[in-house]
C-alpha cells in the first residue's frame, strides 16, 4: 500500500514495489552408473554408508563413518562431500525487503534506499538474474533512467541502480554476502561503488556454478530537476532468475 501526498514542486514520494518471479526449473538429473542389469543412482567413496529406515509415516536416512563432509571447488568444477546428495537440482529465492521507500527528495540532494533478496542453487552449473520494469512514474512522467553507467549528479534526473557497497552519494549498500558456501556474484554492470545504472531486462547477478545462499543488496538512487513534476512516483519491479545448465 503507497500512500500519496499532496507535495510542493521541490519534493515527492516514491515507493517501489519489488516483485519477485522464479522461473519453472526443467527437472534433470546427472548422468548415473548403470549396465544393461543394474544402475546406481550416486555412487560413493570411501567407508561412509547409508541405512534407511521407513514407516508409513516417516522416513530417515543415517550416515555410518564420513570421513569429510561440505564443499570443494576450483574454477570448473564442484565437489559436495557426504553420504547423500540429491540428484535434483534446485533453484529458490526469498526476499527479505522488498518495499525500498526512498521518501521526499529534492533538486539539491541525492536520494537513496535498498532493496534485498537472496538465491540458493543446487546442482545447476549456476543462475542469472535479471531486473525488469519502468523507472518511477508519475502522472504520465517518467524520471530518466541512468542507461550507461555513472556517478550520481544532482540537478540532474537520474534513476539507477548497483549491487554493491557505496560511499557516494553516502554509504549505502553491500556487496553480496556468499556466506560459507555462496558463489554468487553482481553483474559487471553494476558491480562498481559509487557507479550506477538501470536497462529494464539486464542481468543484475549470476552464479558461475552451483551455489549456496547469496544475500544481495539493491541500492536505488533518485536525483530530479527544478522541472520535475511533484508527485507520487511508483513504480513495479520484477526479478527473474533462471538456472543455467
Amino acid at each position: 500500500m503507497s500512500k500519496r501526498l499532496r507535495l510542493s514542486w521541490w519534493t515527492s514520494l516514491i515507493v517501489i514495489t519489488l516483485l519477485f518471479v522464479l522461473l519453472g526449473v526443467t527437472k534433470t538429473y546427472a548422468d548415473t552408473m548403470k549396465s544393461a542389469t543394474y544402475h546406481i543412482d550416486e555412487s560413493s567413496v570411501g567407508v561412509g554408508d547409508v541405512s534407511q529406515g521407513v514407516s508409513a509415516d516417516y522416513q530417515a536416512a543415517a550416515a555410518v563413518g564420513d570421513l569429510a563432509i561440505g564443499n570443494s571447488s576450483s574454477a570448473d568444477y564442484q565437489i559436495n562431500a557426504g553420504s547423500q546428495t540429491s540428484p535434483d537440482p534446485a533453484l529458490s529465492f526469498s526476499i527479505t525487503n522488498g518495499t525500498p521507500n526512498l521518501g521526499s527528495f529534492s533538486p539539491t540532494s541525492a536520494t537513496v534506499a535498498t532493496a534485498t533478496f537472496s538465491v540458493l542453487d543446487y546442482t545447476s552449473y549456476g543462475y542469472v538474474a535479471q531486473i525488469f520494469g519502468n523507472p518511477p512514474t508519475y502522472n504520465g512522467h517518467t524520471l530518466s533512467a541512468m542507461t550507461t553507467t555513472g556517478t550520481s549528479q544532482t540537478g540532474i534526473e537520474q534513476f539507477g541502480i548497483n549491487l554493491v557497497a557505496n560511499t557516494s552519494p553516502v554509504s549505502v549498500g553491500a556487496n553480496p554476502d556468499n556466506g560459507q558456501f555462496g558463489f554468487g556474484v553482481a553483474d559487471p554492470n553494476y558491480a562498481t561503488a559509487n557507479q550506477y545504472r538501470y536497462n529494464s531486462g539486464e542481468s543484475i547477478a549470476e552464479a558461475p556454478k552451483s551455489s549456496g545462499l547469496t544475500n544481495y543488496t539493491i541500492t536505488y538512487l533518485v536525483n530530479v530537476n527544478d522541472l520535475t513534476p511533484g508527485g507520487a512516483y511508483s513504480t513495479n519491479q520484477t526479478i527473474v532468475v533462471t538456472g543455467t545448465y
